[in-house]
């Protein structure tokens, strides 16, 4: 079984771990049963708290219970455990959303399974073991991984790209999820008729950190687009590559198909100095029409893209409307179709599902590319 490696988490930070959203008290109370939700603060990862935000407001906070687990959520699993099994101790709470399901959400669904086996568990980019998590809730979400291995390379090319440029570094490398998908993005490229190129990076846990690997994508990519010219591709498996390499293909007129974490939040704004109001949070519209200004000025339209809404805030909304849905009897608890229509739905676009092998409730999926 492949192990689900969990890319791109975002810096701890301190935050408080009770309910943090509310307002539309009265929005949903016609509804006869509650919803919870359990997702990371705004400092671990602000895409998921502005979803769960996103729910509250659509529903109301007497139907969204939502909660978050502890930044530093590695120590602090018996605090995970309680903020999750407390939704439970509510009756009317009928499904459990948990992105990230984060160490703990294994134990946390166990416990509430003691007393309330009646209630649905949908976790989203399980950070355990995929045979313990898939065993225990209803339906486990994350982004299809190996897929992406053929469909970046496909949208590369059909945004232009010749040559493939993959950068990396030998931890990364290390990781069987990784390297397969690395095996089989050269593979699509040679399909292709494309060239596949791969650079060792420094590892940004290094002697030089993060300024040492960003300083070397800074002068590569120059380097890689003299030498292979403006049709050439750009990917990076590590989220401090992101930011120079979206400046770098920018100002070379080169190719960039999506991030390593592909979502509109995920370096554009940094790379591209685009400031986000305070009632823009969470906006992706907002996010992907700017996205489109910067590049249209830069004059590189046509070739840079990502996909058109983040995947872990289409998990915690999907999550909802199925768990939603299950509570009015409209779903079973495990039902694969619905469940990708509610992903098109919170996304706007196709999106590719298919089970992890030999865990039919695991289920990885590709979103919509939006082309700038």
């Amino acid at each position: 079984m492949i192990a689900v490696l969990v890319l791109g988490l975002a810096a701890c930070g301190p935050a408080d771990n009770e309910t943090a959203t509310g307002g539309n008290e009265g929005a949903g109370e016609s509804l006869g049963f509650k919803i919870g939700l359990a997702t990371s603060t705004v400092s671990q990862n602000e895409e998921e708290f502005r979803a769960a935000e996103e729910m509250v407001a659509r529903y109301g906070a007497d139907v969204i219970k939502h909660v978050t687990y502890p930044d530093n959520f590695t120590k602090e699993q018996e605090t995970t455990i309680a903020q999750i099994a407390g939704l439970a101790a509510d009756p009317e709470v009928k499904a459990i959303i948990v992105v990230q399901a984060v160490p703990g959400t294994a134990a946390a669904i166990d416990k509430v399974r003691e007393t309330r086996d009646d209630v649905v568990f949908i976790v989203g980019n399980a950070h355990e073991d995929p045979d313990l998590i898939a065993d225990r809730a209803d339906i486990v979400l994350d982004v299809d991984q190996l897929r992406r291995g053929e469909t970046i390379v496909e949208d590369a090319q059909a945004m232009g790209a010749k040559t493939f440029v993959h950068y990396s570094f030998p931890r990364h490398m290390s990781y069987e999820l990784l390297s397969q998908r690395r095996d089989i993005m050269k593979a699509t490229a040679e399909r292709l008729g494309m060239e596949f190129v791969e650079v060792d990076a420094p590892d940004p846990t290094g002697d030089a950190g993060i300024p040492g690997t960003q300083q070397f994508i800074i002068e590569d990519a120059k380097r890689q687009i003299a030498a292979y010219g403006k049709d050439t591709a750009f990917f990076g498996t590590n989220c401090a590559m992101m930011e120079p390499l979206i400046r770098e293909v920018m100002e070379g007129g080169a190719i960039f198909p999506e991030q390593c974490c592909p979502s509109p939040y995920h370096a554009y704004p940094g790379a591209l100095g685009i400031e986000i109001p305070s009632d823009k949070a969470g906006d992706v519209d907002f996010m992907l029409e700017q996205i489109g200004e910067k590049v249209k000025e830069g004059g590189n339209e046509g070739r840079m893209a990502t996909w058109v809404a983040p995947a872990s805030m289409a998990m915690v909304k999907a999550g909802v409307e199925y768990g939603i849905a299950y509570a009015k009897g409209e779903v079973d608890r495990f039902d694969a179709d619905a469940m990708k229509g509610f992903l098109e739905q919170e996304t706007g676009g196709e999106v590719e599902l298919r089970s992890l092998e030999g865990l039919e409730n695991f289920l990885t999926f590709v979103s919509e590319l939006e082309v700038f």
